[in-house]
């Protein structure tokens, strides 16, 4: 009674030190959140805003299938997955700390001692078994929240990875995106061009029709010509870049550039509208932020761990089990053993090696909090460049296109009047190469507002939500959902 009167007065104690947690408390620490966007002042409604699959506001089905084989196809995807349940899985063997470590090493050894054996004893010659059935359980009392400080931090980080997977997995939709519309961009280009050569066809066979008949130079013919075999290289050139785009595409699907087309389909859709909602919206909606977070509070668990080092670690012990010379006395009660005990360890002197551990943790806690208000700034920066983009590229696109109207009509004007000898070839020159300018520079804009379009959506953090894409802390000990085995 004596004996379990001392076992239980020292587990209430036990129990007691492990509500004694050293270290800070963690809570978010402000970053600056601007009223309204700069470019777009006006608050909006968030419910518009783009959903998960945000791909689906362009309207295009071709991009649409290319966007859903990312996530199962893309390998820097699954390895990031991967590198997310490696830290779902540190939190079950920093957890397993919080409890007892058991284990059983049971044994049976013959032994025999020497006939010869000096001094001659009443044991020399005699052999006999021994059977043993030990357990052992060692405990760390978390007297002082370190083992509690180190599980946190652990679910923090694996927080922050799964945030990271879904920042890689925005970076990825929003390039295949922003591929898909240069190349369809580069169509565009080559139908433009193409159709261009066409035309200037037309246009050599009525110079050398004119120089047949004495109304034409040699040189018109050669202007002509010359003008047509540069704009056909120019056509065959938009090559280059389209194989490439359709390459990096291939890539980012998991396919081989050899096994992947894509059918020609020139780009034509202004893109659509896109909300920016309100500024506090950045910290709850991109996922690089909320990584930056969580990384701050895994930091703050740091200086928890380093602050603990200074008060002692304690050590529960016990030990049993069964012992005989005979099998069939093994399990019987003389056959008992045990030992239990308890141990505290406390450093008294290292030269200041604590102190320094916690100025590291320390300044390790203020760099994740100067990483995270950077990263909400850059944050604010690219909402900001893509609406500014897309403001100024659509007044842009407004004039271009009033500029492609008044020069193809100045095209047919001078054609017009070159066929009537009122004009030479040169003034018919310029008006072509001016149009071909213009239109060339009109694709180019609307090539610009789609990934301007992209790079809004991206900097917003897609359809992605705080609340919805971090697991919480209590699911971090389990197996990843949709992760593989």
């Amino acid at each position: 009674m004596i004996r379990l009167r001392a076992i239980i007065i020292l587990g209430a104690a036990c129990v007691a030190l492990s509500g004694c947690v050293v270290g800070p408390k963690y809570s978010r620490p402000s970053a600056e959140v601007p009223g309204s966007y700069k470019e777009q002042p006006a608050a909006q409604n968030t419910s518009q805003n783009p959903a998960e699959k945000w791909w689906l506001v362009f309207s295009d089905a071709q991009l649409n299938d290319l966007e859903d084989q990312i996530r199962v196809s893309n390998q820097n995807l699954k390895a990031s997955e991967a590198a997310y349940r490696q830290a779902r899985a540190l939190v079950r063997i920093y957890r397993a700390d919080l409890y007892p470590t058991g284990t059983f090493q049971p044994t049976a050894t013959r032994y025999r001692y020497s006939d010869n054996r000096p001094p001659i004893s009443p044991l020399s010659g005699i052999g006999y078994n021994d059977y043993v059935l030990p357990g052992d359980v060692s405990y760390e009392v978390d007297a002082w929240g370190r083992i509690r400080h180190s599980v946190q931090y652990a679910r923090e980080n694996a927080q922050a990875s799964a945030a990271d997977l879904a920042t890689l997995n925005l970076s990825l939709e929003a390039e295949l995106a922003m591929d898909y519309f240069e190349l369809r961009s580069a169509d565009a280009e080559e139908k433009l061009l193409t159709s261009t050569v066409n035309d200037y066809e037309k246009t050599l066979q009525l110079t050398e029709s004119r120089h047949t008949g004495g109304l034409a130079s040699g040189l018109d013919v050669q202007q002509a010509e010359t003008q047509l075999e540069a704009t056909r290289s120019q056509a065959t050139d938009v090559g280059v870049t389209r194989a490439q785009f359709e390459h990096a595409i291939a890539a980012l699907i998991g396919k081989p550039p050899a096994d992947f087309n894509l059918a020609f389909l020139p780009a034509s859709k202004p893109p659509p509208a896109i909300p920016a909602g309100l500024p506090s919206e950045i910290l709850k909606r991109r996922p690089d932020v909320a990584a930056a977070e969580r990384r701050m509070a895994a930091a703050n668990e740091q200086i928890g761990i380093a602050q603990a080092a200074y008060f002692p670690s304690i050590s529960l012990t016990a030990s049993g089990g069964f012992e005989s010379g005979a099998l069939g006395t093994l399990l019987q009660g003389p056959a008992l053993f045990y030992t239990l005990g308890a141990s505290a360890a406390e450093t008294v002197f290292d030269v200041g090696r604590r102190r320094g551990g916690v100025e590291q943790a320390q300044a390790g806690y203020d760099q994740t909090v100067a990483t995270y208000r950077q990263t909400v700034l850059t944050a604010f920066q690219e909402v900001e460049d893509n609406l500014a983009a897309l403001r100024i590229l659509n007044q842009e696109s407004k004039s271009e296109d009033l500029a492609v109207r008044a020069a193809t009509r100045a095209t047919e004007l001078s054609l017009n009047q070159y066929r009537g000898g009122l004009t030479n070839y040169l003034l018919v020159l310029t008006a072509q190469a001016v149009q071909l300018n213009n239109e060339r520079a009109s694709v180019d804009i609307l090539r610009r507002r789609l990934d301007a379009s992209v790079g809004l959506i991206k900097a917003l953090g897609g359809g992605w939500d705080v609340t919805t894409g971090i697991p919480r802390a209590e699911q971090m000990a389990g197996s990843p959902t949709g992760g593989s085995r």
